[in-house]
């Protein structure tokens, strides 16, 4: 019986271990950019007045998605979410740990995913900014919808309360808003790709399609740009229907996060003692006499229907002062939910009228799918009784002036703040309460977002907080008064009433259906374009070859380098060919993008890429 000597495995030489080390390096550059653009994206959010970051953040991340295939986006857009919204949501954990911060954190970045690969799909096609905006924009919609009512918190609109483009808000509302910033970053990454693909040219006429490319680049870029210029007339701070002077207290709370619920009568107390000191500014002269006065969400958690003590605490302050006042209350009936509910105190009568909140927060006014959730998390049960939806919408009239109401987190839906515009709201107030999220950024980025509203229906709006930020903000998204974190204070201000409509009013929900059409398009498109390149050619060209055969070109060029250029033209993620000039059979300059082609799959081919490289096989010019 013979033996075979098995040889020692002989080691790989430095040179392809390095190769292989350099090829992993390639491979982690993307993942990193794309969380990158996601930390980016937030460092452009408030309270950091960088609302410019937002186009290199989506530079970037357009640089990251651009031909890559549905898979790669799809990953790459989750990393790029996780990027943006773990630090923007850290105060979701503020008080009740890490747990639902990263689990909320997690659904949401699944959305932003979801357009991560549609931005891959549609970057293939001509015009892919517009398209690729469009889809970010339709990403957000159903974001701001699903599960569970939507949680619209992060829309891109929100982190340009500062910037150049504020007033496209008035034009088509945060869908616009956010339309025009994610195209600009897009154009701009665009724009870089002409650059280099004219350096790689060099002296060389590029032909019509980089020229066309250039005129793409320069629109997505320039358009956003002069269309907030062109829509600044919509935005006014003249009094149309005359002037209301407008109080907002802000009575603080005893201590910081979740334990101030149990210590209702002093955040109660608190509230009627500011506003018992504002009526005596008042009579001193040190402050003008309010038309009417607004407490936050949550000032009175007793029941002033069930408690007389706070029924009567609530009454001395409001006679005191001697005007309407809002309060925010906790409705507790016998039986069914409770009511997060804004009640209409007049002095001398009462309360006259209320609203509940419409959009309750899941898991934080009531817990959806209680018995799993609490496997995880023991806090649920500090909800111990749901809340209830309101159906009915707020506008209250408070001394001849029509207020709308949107209780602090329905101020991220569009919907709960344009249907008070519509039912006839001449000043918008947003009571809120941010207690339980400390000294977090929460509070400066739901201010942001009101002052985006202020803008998009052209009206003031007026943020009455418990422990602050309160604030009155002008139709044109300016601070005209704002109070410090965890102080007692009470602003005074008179501000313009307006009557008029916007066209992001006037129009509601269509923009943002538009652009959805508009994405849903493009992603139809790059489907069947993908598609009829699986297939292949499904007709023999005219000069009688078989189909499926490579045809040599008039110049006598081997079919295998005309067949190559093809390859080149379809495979390069960049639209640059990297292949053998049938001219004149010297080796053309391969693009970055198209270096790695054979460590990773080809993936569908850019229409116009492989419109050009079908032309060239067949020597047409």
């Amino acid at each position: 019986m013979s033996a075979t000597a098995t040889p020692d495995a002989v080691p790989e030489p430095p040179a392809r271990e390095e190769a292989r080390a350099r090829r992993l390096l390639r491979g982690l550059v993307r993942p990193a950019a794309a969380a990158l653009s996601g930390a980016v994206l937030y460092l452009s959010f408030p309270p950091r007045p960088l609302w410019w970051l937002a186009l290199p953040a989506f530079a970037l991340l357009g640089w990251t998605l651009h031909g890559r295939r549905l898979r790669a986006g799809f990953g790459l857009g989750l990393l790029a979410g996780l990027g943006f919204l773990l630090p923007l949501l850290v105060w979701t954990g503020e008080e009740v740990g890490p747990g639902p911060w990263l689990a909320l954190v997690a659904a949401e970045s699944l959305f932003v995913a979801a357009a991560g690969l549609g931005i891959a799909a549609v970057t293939r096609l001509p015009a892919w900014p517009l398209f690729a905006a469009a889809v970010w924009v339709l990403g957000e919609a159903a974001r701001a919808r699903v599960p569970f009512g939507g949680f619209p918190w992060g829309k891109l609109a929100f982190g340009q309360a500062d910037g150049v483009f504020l007033p496209l808000a008035a034009v088509g509302g945060t869908p616009v808003l956010g339309f025009a910033v994610a195209l600009s970053g897009f154009g701009l990454y665009e724009a870089l790709r002409v650059v280099r693909a004219r350096r790689a040219h060099g002296a060389e006429p590029s032909g019509t399609r980089l020229r066309g490319r250039a005129a793409v680049a320069a629109f997505c870029v320039l358009t956003p740009l002069l269309g907030a210029f062109a829509a600044r007339p919509l935005v006014s701070t003249a009094a149309q229907d005359g002037t209301a002077t407008v109080a907002a207290v802000q009575g603080n709370v005893p201590r910081l996060g979740l334990d101030f619920n149990a210590q209702r009568r002093a955040v109660l107390d608190n509230h009627a003692r500011r506003t018992e000191q504002l009526a005596a500014d008042v009579r001193a002269g040190r402050v003008e006499k309010p038309d009417f006065v607004l407490w936050p969400e949550n000032s009175s958690d007793l029941d002033p229907y069930r408690n007389p003590d706070a029924r009567e605490v609530i009454d001395r302050a409001v006679r005191a002062v001697g005007v309407p006042t809002v309060v925010g209350a906790v409705l507790t009936p016998e039986t069914g939910h409770l009511r997060n509910t804004l009640v209409q105190w007049e002095p001398g009568r009462g309360p006259v009228a209320t609203y509940d909140k419409r959009h309750v927060q899941p898991f934080g006014e009531y817990i959806p799918l209680r018995s799993l959730v609490r496997i995880f998390n023991k806090d649920v049960d500090r909800v111990s009784r749901d809340f209830g939806p309101g159906s009915e919408v707020g506008v209250f009239d408070l001394a001849g002036t029509r207020v709308g109401l949107a209780t602090c987190y329905e101020a991220a839906f569009d919907w709960a703040v344009r249907d008070t515009v519509v039912h006839g709201a001449r000043l918008i107030a947003v009571p809120s309460n941010n207690a339980t999220f400390g000294r977090s950024e929460m509070t400066y980025q739901q201010l942001a977002m009101d002052r985006v509203r202020a803008v998009e229906h052209s009206r003031t709006v007026v943020v009455p907080v418990t422990s602050g930020v309160s604030a009155i903000i002008l139709p044109d998204g300016r601070i005209a008064q704002r109070t410090e974190l965890f102080t007692p204070d009470a602003l005074v201000a008179e501000v313009p009433l307006r009557s008029s409509l916007t066209p992001a009013t006037r129009m509601g929900v269509l923009p943002e259906a538009a652009l959805a059409a508009l994405a849903l398009g493009g992603l139809a498109w790059a489907a069947a374009a993908g598609v009829r390149a699986r297939r292949g050619p499904a007709t023999a060209p005219a000069d009688g070859t078989r189909s499926g055969a490579a045809t040599a070109p008039a110049d006598g060029t081997s079919s295998a380098t005309a067949t190559a250029t093809a390859t080149a033209c379809v495979q390069s993620a960049d639209g640059h060919s990297a292949a053998v000039s049938p001219a004149t059979g010297s080796s053309a300059a391969a693009s970055p993008a198209a270096s790695g082609a054979a460590d990773r799959p080809s993936a569908p081919p850019d229409p116009e890429a492989a419109s050009a490289g079908y032309s060239r096989r067949h020597g047409n010019s």
